[in-house]
């Protein structure tokens, strides 16, 4: 499998889900303000998640211990259980726990933060229950972040820092939302709350190019590396 074919394929394919969704809730009268009605329908991430799903498959690990769309709950510390995108349970075992996630269109200044809220602390609560013992004996679970956000020269310009009492970390001076989100997906990384994460940058299909370009900041948060991680992963699994 080309993965740098293969994701392009399938991102190509988030985009015509987003402007479907959108199209949906305009013909049914419920449109959302701004581009939300393009993201609320739940359901754009999908052509990525099967993509991932094929790539755990030809891993060797069984269909039926791949879990997507139902029974996706996993234990937490600080709540009772999380809904995972996808999970891999083998032998009773947790296997691996992946988020997809996406940011387009207007409004990412304002939830930069809530995302990076929410992807630190999601993992935080797992790798808690984990050490209390909520996954029966689970070897460290594979946990997983892929990301896909804009690509848009105003999403690469540097953006101002807010500092009224005390000088935010010199790594963020001068950074665009493009920048943050790959230093915040490093770092997830480097304090191990993810074993590997993935920042996919998009550009918008549009009637001048009707292909979208994907590219990855960073190596060490590339889509090969998420997959090659994973499928290390995924070894002592493979069935037999």
């Amino acid at each position: 499998m080309n993965l740098t074919i293969s994701l392009q394929a399938a991102v190509q394919e988030f985009w015509s889900a987003r402007d479907r969704q959108s199209q949906e809730q305009l013909t049914r009268g419920t449109s959302n303000t701004g581009t939300r009605g393009s993201v609320t329908g739940g359901l754009h991430m999908n052509p990525v998640v099967d993509l991932v799903v094929r790539i755990i498959q030809q891993s060797g690990v069984q269909e039926s211990e791949i879990r997507r769309g139902s029974r996706l709950e996993l234990p937490g510390y600080y709540r009772a259980e999380k809904k995972w995108d996808l999970v891999v349970i083998s032998q009773n075992q947790l296997v691996a726990a992946i988020e997809f996630k996406s940011q387009a269109g207007r409004s990412i200044g304002n939830n930069i933060n809530n995302r990076a809220e929410e992807v630190i602390g999601i993992a935080s609560d797992l790798w808690v229950a984990y050490r209390e013992g909520r996954f029966r004996g689970s070897p460290q679970p594979f946990v997983g972040y892929f990301f896909l956000f804009e690509d848009t020269p105003e999403n690469k310009r540097p953006v101002r820092c807010q500092e009224p009492y005390f000088a935010i970390d010199p790594v963020f001076k001068d950074t665009s939302y493009a920048d943050r989100y790959d230093i915040l997906c490093k770092r997830l990384v480097l304090e191990r709350l993810y074993t590997a994460t993935c920042l996919t940058l998009s550009t918008r299909p549009d009637p001048t190019q009707p292909v979208t370009r994907i590219s990855h900041p960073s190596p060490e948060i590339s889509f090969e590396r998420f997959v090659r991680v994973l499928e290390g992963h995924l070894l002592p699994f493979k069935t037999r």
